[in-house]
């Protein structure tokens, strides 16, 4: 009997669910699995996940997908999540307390304090490409900082929700542009952190990840995650890329002139450019795609029926 034929894994860690999936090297599907995940209101506007929630959903959403395909050899692993959502981890690398999702808008207070600090819009256009709004990462480390000191104090670690699951996939600490340019924190420009922004808002480059291509092998399966998951240890596993920029990749939106809605948790309309360009009113954001020396402008509002919208947050 031949062997099973390589496949690929791609995992998206999203706001409802945590979605797995096989492809075979012609794009067949082989096999899908989906794991549910909780969202926690505390207060009206807010909205919380445990990252530890993110990685037992994962977990589950492999092997479930695996035991479709018996004798499945995974050739590697890419992986997509939802943008913004911040992960804020001790020296140990242990969750310090649930992470603030994307749709959570309890940082108005921070994204004017952001403004203030930065010295005006100029500025932030110049830095980051893009507004201070509640969506971002950044607003919602400065709420840690000026809300829960104690919890600031522990801080080692910021990252993302799939960056999250990469780490306790292969033990690697890193993100790539696409998703680095949703924090605020990030010049998509000169796809680099941004140390002016980081100055103005007193904050440590060493709390960020390494940034590395949305393609290039960031870590492999360990064996301790290969025990937990089915997975075979060693296994590449890639930088993977932020939602919408892995949707628009998907149904092939990778060139200036194309573009693609899409309708969720949140809607988008985004649009591929071969050069960053920022919109002089902020009305957009500007990202890094997932194809190298791609750009997207995008435009997001909230579609979540049981969230408020957040202010800033439509666009």
């Amino acid at each position: 009997m031949a062997a099973p034929a390589d496949l690929f894994l791609g995992l998206d860690i999203g706001t409802s669910s945590v979605k797995s999936i096989l492809i075979s090297l012609d794009g067949s599907v082989a096999a899908v699995a989906t794991a549910p995940l909780s969202l926690d209101t505390p207060e009206p506007g807010w909205a919380e996940q445990d990252p530890e929630a993110w990685w037992d959903a994962a977990r589950a959403a492999i092997r479930d997908a695996l035991a479709r395909r018996a004798g499945t050899r995974v050739a590697g692993i890419g992986i997509s999540g939802q943008m913004h959502s911040s992960v804020f981890l001790d020296k140990r690398g242990a969750v310090i307390r649930p992470a603030l999702l994307w749709c959570d808008g309890r940082t108005t207070t921070e994204c004017r304090e952001i403004v203030t600090r930065a010295g005006g819009e100029t500025h932030l256009r110049e830095w980051v490409c893009n507004p201070a709004l509640e969506g971002f990462t950044l607003p919602k480390v400065l709420w840690l900082r000026n809300h829960e000191p104690a919890a600031f104090a522990r801080l080692a670690t910021v990252l993302l929700a799939k960056d999250f699951v990469r780490l306790r996939l292969t033990g690697t600490v890193a993100t790539e542009p696409s998703d680095a340019s949703g924090t605020l924190m990030f010049d998509p420009v000169h796809l680099r952190w941004s140390r002016e922004m980081l100055d103005a808002v007193d904050l440590e480059p060493s709390l960020l990840p390494e940034v590395a291509g949305s393609s290039a092998v960031l870590g492999h399966v360990t064996k301790e995650a290969a025990a937990l998951t089915g997975l075979a240890a060693g296994t590449p596993v890639v930088g993977g890329g932020a939602d919408n920029a892995c949707g628009a990749a998907g149904v092939g939106a990778i060139t200036p002139g194309e573009a693609v809605s899409s309708w969720g948790t949140s809607g988008t309309v985004l649009a591929p450019m071969a050069q960053p360009r920022v919109d002089p009113k902020l009305r957009a954001h500007t990202f890094c795609h997932v194809v190298p020396d791609v750009w997207y402008v995008m435009g997001v509002v909230l579609s979540r029926k049981r969230q408020p919208y957040p202010p800033g947050l439509t666009v």
